[in-house]
């Protein structure tokens, strides 16, 4: 048998502790391939209605200041990968949408999620494996990852 040498892979990251689990496998398999690795982070739309009783200074854009903040996360997980800055993303949208949009414009060959194993109404809601699981063109590998 004759197991799938992929080519460019995809790894949806959240910069949580629990990730390193993840961000490990994907650089093992990245070595063993010879793969290209692309890394996504999505932050997710803000409703305007979500601030309720939140008093933010005017003129703070909390939208714009969280895609700084991941685009330092990035450029550091980026740099310790030896990834480069061409195949870091951060995008603002959908995860499950926007991880499935990314991997198509890129022609990835392997996305590479996250997954808690959660069980009981969060199993029954979904995940963002789960949306990437069924929606994807390509395989998908889910990396159970640790809850601390």
């Amino acid at each position: 048998m004759s197991l799938t040498k992929y080519a460019h892979m995809l790894v949806a990251v959240d910069f949580s502790a629990e990730a390193e689990t993840l961000v490990a496998r994907a650089a093992q398999l990245r070595d063993q391939c010879a793969a290209r690795l692309s890394l996504l982070h999505v932050v997710e739309y803000l409703p305007m209605a979500y601030s309720g009783d939140l008093v933010l200074p005017e003129g703070f854009d909390l939208e714009q200041e969280l895609l700084d903040v991941a685009a330092r996360q990035m450029s550091a997980l980026g740099e310790r990968l030896g990834v480069e800055p061409g195949d870091r993303r951060v995008e603002i949208g959908n995860t499950g949408h926007t991880i499935l949009r990314v991997a198509e414009d890129l022609g990835v060959d392997l996305i590479l999620v996250g997954s808690h194993g959660r069980h009981g109404l969060a199993a029954l809601l979904g995940s963002t494996a789960r949306s990437v699981l069924n929606g994807a063109r390509c395989d998908v590998l889910a990396v159970r990852v640790p809850e601390v």
